[in-house]
């Protein structure tokens, strides 16, 4: 069996595959999360995307988010608020505002940068609603949380600096994902094919880190205490 870390990325979605304890590792690139999470020798996917929204969002936040933003220093920005449920299944971003207001305690609008995870966000949340048995295999993380895991606190260096790639702090998550969760440096330094940066590949690889801990019973869960939305989907970010 192997485990697999998925990244959202322009052409889709990018994902590490490999064998828990190191070794080979497999990228796919494809459009539809549905392909990676229709693979018969996966025990467990952990994706940088949001799974389970909640009906309103509290001073808060949705709790995932507001659990692990302390543990990044510096890289709470790299969390984005995920509003409620009905912003974002709305399809315009004036209408996916509208319905933050309307649900959300203060009223608060959504971030462009968020609006534009929606798809990707109603993606998974289609797919679980349609597959329960996905539940126990599929679950959110955050590649900033893995790092900070590795790293035994949150990394001081981005990975982007006025959205272009930031070769210090690419560097130093190459070198955790080699020493740390056992990469081949030489995978780390490949290019990914076209729809998919460096930094996402390297977000992937994290992500791969976090399924295997999972797997293990080792991943930490964000908050401790995880709660499910209205339909029962288990909203907490795992690292």
């Amino acid at each position: 069996m192997r485990i697999a870390g998925v990244d959202g990325c322009p052409g889709g979605w990018i994902a590490v595959l490999r064998v828990p304890g190191g070794g080979h590792a497999d990228i796919i690139r494809t459009a539809r999360f549905e392909e990676i999470a229709a693979l018969p020798d996966v025990a467990v996917i952990a994706v940088d995307m949001p799974i389970g929204l909640p009906d309103r969002i509290g001073p808060g936040g949705r709790g995932p988010e507001g659990a692990l933003r302390p543990k990044l220093g510096g890289r709470q920005s790299a969390v984005f608020s995920v509003p409620s449920r009905a912003a974002v299944m709305a399809q315009d971003y004036r209408a996916a505002c509208a319905a933050a207001l309307a649900t959300s305690d203060p009223p608060r609008k959504v971030s462009k940068q968020a609006f534009f995870l929606f798809p990707k966000i109603r993606e998974i949340d289609a797919l679980l609603r349609a597959d329960p048995a996905l539940w126990d295999r599929v679950f959110e993380c955050h590649p900033e949380g893995a790092f900070a895991v590795m790293n035994d606190g949150p990394l001081a260096t981005p990975k982007k600096v006025k959205s272009r790639p930031h070769p210090p702090g690419l560097d130093e998550r190459r070198r955790l994902l080699a020493e740390v969760a056992g990469f081949d440096p030489a995978f780390l330094a490949a290019r990914p094919s076209k729809g998919a940066g460096e930094d996402d590949l390297l977000d992937a690889c994290a992500c791969c880190w976090t399924a295997e801990r999972i797997l293990r019973g080792e991943a930490l869960s964000h908050p401790a205490e995880p709660v499910a939305d209205a339909f029962g989907i288990r909203m907490a970010i795992l690292a």
